[in-house]
């Protein structure tokens, strides 16, 4: 991180024109302007760092404002543009515009095509890598726009503490077509409603991030850079827009969220020592582009209109107020490690310099101390240490300072004689050094030597050291990876016991579903038994009442035959004594037979309805029992499937296990055997070659050592999966019983279908039998009415035989008295013949009252039947439709398992396989929308790696 520039938020002010509204509600332009920087509202100037009238186009206004920050996030700096103002003031028009139309898009489409632009235009050397990201703030939840499914996404730190949304899709793309594809994908989701102010009004603040990295392949040195941006949602008054209901709420939460916005501007530009960030999610996240690590540019949208004018000098307000925040603007720089090693160097030597220069005012103060007078040439010079430290920050390889030269001790005055034992004594020192200076002349040569072979061992050493980092580096990730599989494999085997636990329990299930089958079966059996000696008896019944009416027709075609040869007895004077007994008899009879076939008829309706309701309850217990048999059949299938996926997945498992495990030790084996190469190298430098021979001895001990605790594990991992084997081939076994429990059901459930089909036989039989029963019906109303106009006709009968009969009593009696006795014989008989008559006469009124009684009772029997087949057909639609429902739900199983098989499945491969089938790099140089050679890009990334 380069070090921080403080610099001041950038604010612009945008007016649009008058809308169509405005203008026919007659609203004035209050607004003018003075140069471009300020603006003046009923007297009153706003000074900012540009002000655009309301005839600026999309173009003018982007080359102005948001076309510096693309070069400046491609050098390595975060940028936010985000747009302020009421609603229905252009902040959408703005940022967005029409994406597609080259004259009326707006900042965000133009930004994308000048980023790939500037790249195509760079350096050759760089490789860009550029993902985006696309969610909205919409009731104080973050959804994700290019993932629907993610609705409430959290606000986090990184390690430098630095804001973000966790678990926000990040989509990488190489070309700008890719960008406007997920722009438009997210501008399909987010939330808009319809106001009195405008017909398309964001009801959310959204968040479009660009995330752009970049490495110089030459010199590896790795930029990064962010870019925000935001299209927050207007402010609002409910006055103004009309809003009700779910509208309403939205707008109460934006203006929450706006004011949040605005104590965050207010702390900053006070210079509080709290920021309150945390009061909306919305000023979380845009926590480092106000006051943070961040090249900001707030928008300000405003309206011209004098209907607006409260909302545009409080915009314009908070604009000027926005305008004195401060951000802390650094480079984001990732040094290599050669940039590290020359910074370190550089510290070094400073350090040294002020070392040194701390000794010699040191033994500077300790002389002035001892009472001893510093002359002013041996005096600390600061200007001069000033002078070396700021060289050594400005030139990190010069070196360090000399020490300072001391002043020596004073002159001694000699003799002769002493000058003589001295200058005896001063040639002999002459000459040891004239021999030391050979001497050190050879060591000096060989000094040299040495530091030839220091050098070439250093190099063979920073070469081993190099091929240690990368055996280490590629340790680690297949260490990492082992863990990954062991995770995997535990997740796995948790997954197994799950299975097996559910697989009892839909076993215990499914046994207690075949025994309730069981039960219903028998009792279905017994039913049917039932139903058969139901039928059985109304067969015999149907006879006898054939046989009933049968003879029943008899009795009247004899009584009638009776009642006329009466009336021709009477009529003829032929009427006997013995006549009278027999008619009382054929009356008597008749009556009887009346009163049997009525109390059978009875009967038979009540049978019929018993049967009725028998063979509902039955065709109920049997639909049950197919849906609970279905139920059970998909369970099973389910089960098979989950069955088989889990242990194709723990063998896929143990054979990556095993195959990792071969590859860690031959690995440890071979970082054994470089670094006792490393000590033998060292051992050999300072001519210890027996101790290296005892580090050769000891190293093959350990990796003896460790061969054997590998073996060891390799045994342990081999019985584990023979155990797991093991365990899998029980699953098996109990599969296979499961399969033939499943075989037994389907079985079952073919005979319950026969019967099924049975049953439906005979209810189409009682169907027919009940046709036939109301034909029977019809013809016994027939008849009734057959026998009505019979007694009718004898009626008339009687009252034409009784004025006969008295027209002659009458002459009779005008005859001699000796005939006296018969007329007395004679009404005797005539009395008789009435009160039969009489006993007819309600005969037949109680026949007509049980025939209006039947004809009472067969709308209901009609009724009870028609129910019954739309029950039949009711059930056979709702069991078509329960087996579809289950075929759909079974494939829809089968999908969602697939899904989530690979979903869980195809991150961890595409983990393993490396970044360059996800990263898609962009180079400067390529044509939009070249193709992309993941090979070279692999095999740049590994000279990289080894330079």
């Amino acid at each position: 991180m380069a070090d921080a520039a403080e610099t001041s938020i950038k604010v612009v002010c945008r007016f649009r024109p008058l809308n169509s509204a405005e203008v026919a509600r007659g609203d004035k332009y209050i607004v003018k302007f003075q140069g471009d920087d300020c603006v003046v509202i009923a007297g009153k100037p706003y000074y900012f760092d540009r002000v655009f009238q309301s005839s600026t186009t999309q173009v003018q206004f982007y080359n102005t404002v948001a076309q510096k920050i693309v070069r400046d996030v491609l050098d390595g700096y975060n940028g936010t543009i985000f747009t302020y103002g009421q609603t229905s003031s252009g902040k959408t028009h703005t940022m967005e515009g029409n994406l597609h139309d080259p004259d009326m898009m707006g900042i965000i489409p133009r930004i994308v095509q000048d980023i790939f632009n500037y790249i195509y235009s760079m350096d050759e050397n760089l490789e860009f890598h550029i993902k985006v990201s696309y969610f909205e703030i919409y009731l104080e939840k973050i959804k994700d726009l290019l993932d629907v499914s993610k609705t409430n996404l959290s606000v986090h730190e990184d390690k430098n503490r630095v804001p973000y949304v966790k678990g926000c899709t990040e989509r990488f793309v190489c070309s700008p077509e890719e960008v406007m594809d997920a722009i438009d994908e997210g501008k399909n989701s987010r939330h808009v409603a319809f106001t009195n102010m405008n017909e398309h009004s964001s009801r959310s603040h959204s968040i479009f991030l660009i995330n752009i990295k970049q490495e110089n392949s030459q010199t590896e040195q790795k930029l990064s850079g962010k870019l925000y941006l935001v299209d927050l949602a207007g402010s609002e008054k409910v006055g103004k827009t009309g809003a009700e209901g779910t509208v309403l709420d939205e707008a109460k939460m934006i203006n929450k969220s706006l004011s949040a916005l605005g104590n965050v501007i207010s702390a900053l530009a006070e210079g509080s020592t709290y920021v309150p960030y945390r009061d909306s999610k919305m000023t979380r996240i845009l926590q480092d582009s106000l006051g943070g690590n961040c090249r900001t540019t707030m928008v300000i949208c405003c309206s011209p209109s004098s209907f607006n004018d409260a909302e545009t000098r409080s915009t314009l307000l908070f604009g000027q107020r926005a305008k004195t925040v401060k951000n802390n603007v650094s480079l984001n720089v990732e040094l290599t490690a050669e940039q590290w090693k020359k910074k370190w160097e550089k510290e070094k030597d400073k350090n040294k310099t002020l070392k040194n220069t701390v000794t010699w005012l040191e033994a500077e103060l300790n002389r002035w101390r001892n009472g001893e007078h510093v002359p002013v040439e041996e005096r600390f010079d600061k200007e001069k240490a000033s002078a070396e430290v700021q060289a050594l920050d400005g030139a990190p390889g010069d070196k360090p300072a000399p020490k300072p030269e001391l002043s020596g001790l004073p002159g001694v005055t000699l003799t002769p004689v002493d000058q003589g034992k001295y200058g005896e004594e001063m040639s002999k020192l002459y000459k040891e050094l004239d021999d030391k200076d050979e001497e050190i002349n050879q060591q000096s040569q060989m000094v040299e030597q040495l530091k030839q072979q220091m050098l070439d061992q250093e190099e063979l050493l920073n070469s081993s050291r190099r091929d240690h980092d990368t055996l280490q580096k590629e340790l680690n990730r297949l260490l990492a990876e082992n863990e990954a599989s062991k995770e995997e494999v535990k997740e796995v085997l948790q997954a197994l016991e799950e299975l097996a636990v559910n697989y009892d329990q839909k076993s215990q299930e499914v046994e207690d579903k075949t025994r309730q089958f069981e039960a219903l079966s028998e009792e279905l059996n017994e039913k049917s038994s039932s139903l058969a000696s139901i039928d059985s008896e109304l067969q015999k019944l149907k006879e006898m009442t054939n046989h009933q009416k049968k003879r029943v027709t008899e009795m009247m075609s004899s009584l009638l035959k009776d009642l006329a040869e009466i009336g021709l007895a009477v009529g003829s004077n032929d009427i006997k004594q013995d006549g009278s007994g027999l008619i009382d008899e054929d009356f008597t009879a008749a009556r009887l037979y009346i009163s049997k076939m009525k109390s059978e008829v009875k009967t038979l309706v009540k049978r019929s309805k018993g049967l009725e309701a028998a063979q509902a309850d039955g065709s109920r217990r049997l639909d049950d029992t197919q849906r609970e048999l279905t139920a059970c059949q998909l369970r099973i299938s389910q089960f098979e499937a989950k069955i088989k996926s889990l242990t194709e997945n723990v063998q896929n498992a143990e054979q990556k296990k095993r195959q990792l495990e071969e590859n860690l030790d031959s690995l440890n084996e071979e970082i054994v055997r470089i670094r006792a190469q490393e000590r033998v190298n060292t051992m050999e430098k300072d001519s210890e070659i027996q101790s290296a021979n005892e580090v050769k001895e000891a190293v093959e001990k350990q990796i003896l050592s460790h061969r054997e605790a590998h073996q060891k594990q390799i045994s342990s991992l081999r019985d584990e999966l023979d155990n797991k084997e093991k365990a899998i081939t029980e699953l098996q076994d109990l599969n296979q019983k499961v399969v033939l429990e499943q075989e037994t059901l389907r079985l079952e459930h073919e005979k319950l279908r026969a019967a099924e089909q049975e049953k439906s036989r005979q209810l189409q039989e009682l169907t027919a039998m009940q046709d036939r029963r109301e034909q029977a019906r019809q013809d016994l109303k027939g008849l009734e009415e057959t026998v009505a106009r019979e007694l009718q006709t004898l009626h008339s009968l009687r009252r034409l035989f009784v004025q006969d009969l008295a027209t002659r009593v009458k002459k009779n009696s005008q005859l001699d008295s000796d005939e006296a006795d018969g007329s007395a014989a004679q009404k005797r008989k005539i009395c008789f013949l009435e009160s039969n008559l009489e006993e007819l006469t309600k005969v037949h009124k109680q026949l007509v009252r049980d025939n209006a009684d039947l004809r009472c009772e067969i709308p209901k029997l009609e009724k009870r039947l028609r129910a019954t087949a739309e029950r039949v057909k009711a059930l056979e639609t709702a069991l078509k439709e329960a087996k579809e429902n289950a075929a759909r739900d079974r494939k829809r199983y089968q999908q969602e398992v697939d899904r989530i098989k690979d979903a869980a499945i195809k991150p961890k491969n595409m983990g393993r396989r490396g970044s360059a089938q996800i990263a898609k790099p962009i180079r400067p140089g390529q044509l939009p929308g070249a193709p992309i050679s993941l090979g070279v890009n692999r095999s740049n990334l590994i000279q990289n790696n080894q330079h």
